[in-house]
């Protein structure tokens, strides 16, 4: 592994040369297209007298809007759109003040600016949709074998509209609402009030960070587990765990990062890629396999105890006041003393120490390593501990933030200027603190659903359960029943609201499997997206262009106001005006879903928008005059606040300026730090839980699979060791390889997958390993298969050191694109070779899957050159 790191450091330069290229084709690609404004400007090149004449262009003329960019990377940026006569002819981003670190502007990345090629593209629905051989009735009346195959007829509004309520009333009356399945959505509070549907609930991309952080003591927000983003530039090492913002959450994040290096911080990176992010920082790299992050930390534990006696690494005082558990002498009362952390670690009761050579057994870091991480994590040294969900979408990692809190704790890392651990990620990347700008509620009244304290299905299961029948009840949280097997019979798969739950949650193949099993799918939608593709009625919404405004929360300095760009395309409609149309033919009265028209709404929120000021005083953000309130005809009083209405209309966002040494630094758990008593955490005993009863019992109630009370090492399925027919052999077995699924620049997970421009730009190939590509004798460029134990998927090969061996990097997100006479995915969809895996509290363990890959003999048409999904009846 040695040489193999060295290896990497030689070509790393060439690695991120290769990005830069691939950014500059980005920037080139738009440009054509009219797309990108701003950019610094290059010398004309000398024209030839063969070259045809190139014509410029000065588009000024229009007005300047902000533009919804609503997409769920966490970048949060402002995108600008120029309107001429109702037509969208350019795009910039913010402008509405001077950049600086301190005070930058909110800028947006490639995939911002290409949004117009996303809102205004051929593929966009126009028009109501049936598919042909589905017809009303249940049963073989729906043809559900042909989802998926079947060519598609364009309907009427009145007609989807009757469908859709003719069916709900019939399958109720048959089978009744528990025979219904909704994702969320306007639609759903309708059924709400119908008698009921059943919902579903998951860890989404949080993993294990989701419901059972707060029991221990860490937090499961990134905006209260870090230190604010000025204050990080006071570390002096930054250890970075599988994050990767240049690409997950473009925009500011990694701006952040760059002032942080620029501030005199070393950067260590623990991951098996080294990403473009850690490039940025030039990070060390200590290459660790995916899903063996529990081992890790164990192994660096040990080894803090290890050498704790000649380097003084433990902060023992914060241990025995801010911590229970550690060890015997400060376990809770009434729990058995050897059960404590350090026992575990040091082996003394199971006979099996968690050294770094054990731990490198598993994770692929070397033990030397792993005693260098153990000593970066020191309590002498001002460090941050950074971690992005990833590494927690893992099954059997229920305890990943327990431990990573635990080395937090030993080395004293909460609560000071310079120290931190716990999450960066998503639109906090960087930036802890709560929000200092936020806007206010729609007034909108909340609409429950009779079954949702009754039947829920966790993701896991979702789609095993509608194609078998049955599933575990455990609530809609860990913390709700003991886990209780349920027969259930879905006959309607409801997807409302850009909603891509086929596509997103793990099992794709058996989510295929249990959409062409119901009565009825139905799908709104702005594409022929994976969800709409195997449905049987698919409506055509607006996009957010198309919508009245809105608010969208940027970091916690920022808050942006996007206002309509242009008039309602084609046929499509709103989410609400289809669910209020059905709602009629059911028998319900809309007013008890919306009382409030869409235009009060939205003056409400700017009537509760708030500013914290420096003092941590929260107050009114937005000034509303009598003529505004004249303008916008709503109800509703004169206010003073912090910026005019019109003025954040127009100039699109409020940002507070930062600068160091102002009143809006944040120290995570600093108050709990100073005086753990007067300021408790909200645990059973209101302090850090390194053995929690609460988080073990909440857990192992639901049956899935059991917990001890301090973080262990439980081999997660289908992980590292799942590789091996004979783990302690050696011996490999039919999946030898981990598959990794990174974000990808081309989409915000699966959004802009279908934007010409950026596939133009970014292939979606999957990223080998060069050594192991050569043992497979696969070259650059080969197409390949790669096979799990669910399922099969295509994609043309990129060599790359930058993985290490034995991984497998296949990019998040594509539609899939399955040739049904082979079984074989060919767009490279990495939820085809992830399955219905249940553990834990049901985390979704995107990042535990096997697979083997292999050379392909067919070659693969490139994505930017397969015709756009528009079904004849958009024509």
């Amino acid at each position: 592994m040695a040489n193999y790191v060295e290896k990497v450091r030689q070509s790393s330069t060439m690695s991120r040369r290769g990005f830069v290229k691939a950014g500059a084709a980005a920037t080139a690609a738009l440009a054509v297209g009219g797309g990108l404004v701003g950019c610094a400007a290059k010398e004309k090149p000398e024209k030839k007298d063969d070259q045809p004449e190139v014509v410029t262009r000065n588009i000024t003329e229009g007005q300047w809007v902000t533009a919804a960019c609503w997409h769920n990377c966490g970048g949060r940026c402002v995108n600008k759109a120029l309107v001429k006569d109702g037509v969208v002819i350019r795009q910039k981003t913010d402008d509405t003040h001077e950049d600086s670190p301190d005070y930058p502007q909110q800028r947006a990345c490639v995939r911002g600016r290409a949004q117009r090629n996303h809102v205004l593209a051929a593929d966009r629905l126009k028009y109501p949709m049936k598919r042909k051989s589905w017809q009303p009735g249940g049963g073989e009346n729906a043809h559900g074998d042909m989802r998926g195959k079947d060519e598609w007829e364009r309907i009427s509004w009145d007609e989807a509209y009757d469908y859709i309520a003719d069916e709900v009333k019939r399958i109720v009356d048959q089978h009744g609402n528990r025979a219904l399945f909704a994702d969320g959505g306007e639609v759903s509070k309708f059924l709400s009030l119908y008698g009921g549907y059943i919902g579903h609930w998951g860890t989404t991309s949080r993993g294990a960070w989701t419901y059972t952080p707060g029991v221990v003591g860490i937090s499961p927000q990134p905006d209260e587990g870090i230190n604010d983003r000025l204050d990080m530039r006071n570390s002096d090492t930054v250890v970075m765990f599988g994050t990767n913002p240049a690409w997950s959450s473009a925009g500011n994040p990694a701006y952040h990062l760059l002032q942080i290096k620029k501030a005199g911080a070393k950067f260590v990176a623990v991951d098996p890629f080294y990403n473009d992010s850690y490039a940025l920082v030039d990070a060390e790299w200590i290459p660790c396999r995916p899903s063996t992050d529990m081992a890790l930390f164990l192994g660096i534990a040990n080894a803090m105890l290890e050498m704790d006696a000649e380097k003084q690494l433990v902060d023992w005082d914060y241990l025995n006041t801010h911590t229970v558990g550690f060890d015997a002498d400060h376990m809770p009362e009434g729990e058995d003393p050897n059960g404590n952390f350090k026992d575990y670690v040091l082996g003394t009761f199971d006979g099996t120490p968690k050294t770094p050579e054990w731990a490198s057994s598993i994770c692929g870091a070397s033990p030397e390593n792993i005693r260098y991480l153990a000593e970066l994590i020191g309590k002498n040294n001002k460090v941050s501990i950074l971690l992005a969900w990833a590494s927690a979408r893992t099954h059997n990692a229920d305890c990943l933030p327990q431990l990573v809190m635990t080395l937090g704790a030993m080395g004293g890392h909460f609560g000071k200027s310079g120290h931190m651990c716990g999450l960066s990620c998503h639109s906090r990347s960087f930036s802890g603190g709560a929000y200092l700008v936020g806007a206010g509620k729609d007034g909108l009244p909340s609409i429950k659903n009779p079954l949702s304290g009754t039947e829920n299905i966790n993701d896991t299961e979702l789609w095993n359960a509608i194609s078998d029948g049955s599933y575990t009840y455990a609530g809609a949280s860990t913390k709700k029943v003991p886990g209780e097997a349920r027969d259930v019979d879905i006959k309607l798969i409801y997807h409302d609201s850009m909603n891509a739950k086929l596509q997103t949650i793990e099992g794709q193949t058996k989510g295929i499997e249990a959409h062409r099993k119901v009565d009825l799918v139905v799908t709104h939608s702005l594409f022929m997206t994976t969800n709409a593709n195997y449905s049987d009625i698919v409506l055509p919404i607006e996009s957010y262009w198309e919508k009245e405004g809105g608010f969208l929360q940027g970091n916690r300095e920022a808050l942006i106001y996007h206002t309509k760009v242009i008039d309602r395309m084609y046929e499509c409609l709103s989410d609400e005006e289809i669910a209020t149309e059905i709602g009629k033919r059911l028998g319900l009265d809309p007013q008890e879903v919306y009382p409030i028209d869409v235009k009060q709404r939205l003056f409400n929120q700017f009537v509760d928008a708030y500013v914290v000021n420096e003092a941590g005083e929260k107050g009114k953000l937005v000034t509303i005059t009598a003529d505004d309130i004249a303008e916008w005809g709503c109800e509703g009083e004169p206010q003073e606040g912090a910026i005019a209405m019109k003025e954040l209309i127009e100039t699109g966002i409020y940002q507070i300026p930062r600068s160091e040494g102002d009143g809006y630094g944040s120290i995570a758990y600093e108050k709990f730090v100073a005086d753990p008593v007067a300021n408790p955490l909200e645990t059973a005993s209101g302090k850090q839980e390194i053995y929690s009863k609460a988080l073990r019992d909440s857990i192992n109630a639901i049956g899935y699979s059991k917990i001890e009370a301090i973080p262990t090492y439980i081999p997660p399925q289908e992980g590292y060791e799942a590789t091996f027919k004979d783990f302690a052999g050696g011996v490999k077995g039919d999946y030898p390889f981990q598959l990794y699924n990174p974000h990808y620049l081309r989409r915000s997970h699966t959004v802009f997958d279908n934007v010409s421009w950026l596939r133009e730009t970014w292939h979606n190939p999957v990223f080998l390993n060069a050594e192991d590509a050569k043992a497979k004798g696969i070259a650059d460029g080969d197409t390949v298969l790669l096979t799990s134990p669910h399922g099969k998927c295509l994609r043309v090969a990129s060599l790359s050191n930058r993985f290490i061996p034995g991984v497998v990097g296949l990019p998040h997100g594509a539609w899939v694109d399955m040739d049904e006479s082979t079984g074989i995915d060919r767009a490279g969809s990495d939820n085809i070779l992830t399955g219905q895996i249940q553990s834990g509290q049901g985390v979704s363990g995107w990042n535990t899957c096997i697979c083997n890959i292999e050379k392909y003999s067919e070659a693969l048409t490139p994505d930017a050159e397969l015709p756009a999904r528009i079904p004849a009846a958009q024509n």
